[in-house]
C-alpha cells in the first residue's frame, strides 16, 4: 500500500508532503496506481519548480519521496503554491476512492 501523509500548518497550509511505500495493484511497470500516484507527487514538484521558480528541497528514492514546502514570503507565490497542492491532494483522493485498498491518505496537522 502506498501512504501519503500531508503535514499542514496551523493555518491548513501544506508544508510537506510524504509518499511512501508500494500500491502492488499489479507487477511493476503495469501498476496504475502506482504510476497515477508518482505522476501526480513529482509531477506537482516539477509544476512548482517549473511555474513557480520554487525550489522544493525533496528527497527521492525506492518507494519514497519525501517533499518540503519552504517559507515563501510573496503571498501571491505563496498561494499559487498551496493551489497546485491542493489540485494535487484532490487527485489523490480521486484515486484513493477507487483504489481504497491501495492508497492511503493522511492529514496529519504539524
Amino acid at each position: 500500500m502506498i501512504t501519503v501523509t500531508i503535514e499542514r500548518d496551523h493555518e491548513k497550509k501544506i508544508v510537506r508532503y510524504l509518499v511512501d511505500g508500494h500500491a502492488e495493484f499489479a507487477e511493476a511497470g503495469k501498476d496504475i496506481v502506482c504510476a497515477g500516484v508518482s505522476t501526480l507527487t513529482i509531477g506537482t514538484v516539477n509544476a512548482i519548480e517549473s511555474l513557480l521558480n520554487i525550489e522544493l528541497p525533496a528527497e527521492m528514492h525506492n518507494g519514497l519521496l519525501d517533499v518540503e514546502i519552504p517559507k515563501i514570503e510573496k503571498r501571491e507565490i505563496s498561494d499559487q503554491t498551496q493551489l497546485l497542492l491542493e489540485s494535487m491532494v484532490v487527485m489523490l483522493k480521486s484515486i484513493q476512492e477507487s483504489y481504497e485498498d491501495y492508497l492511503k491518505i493522511i492529514n496529519k496537522l504539524v
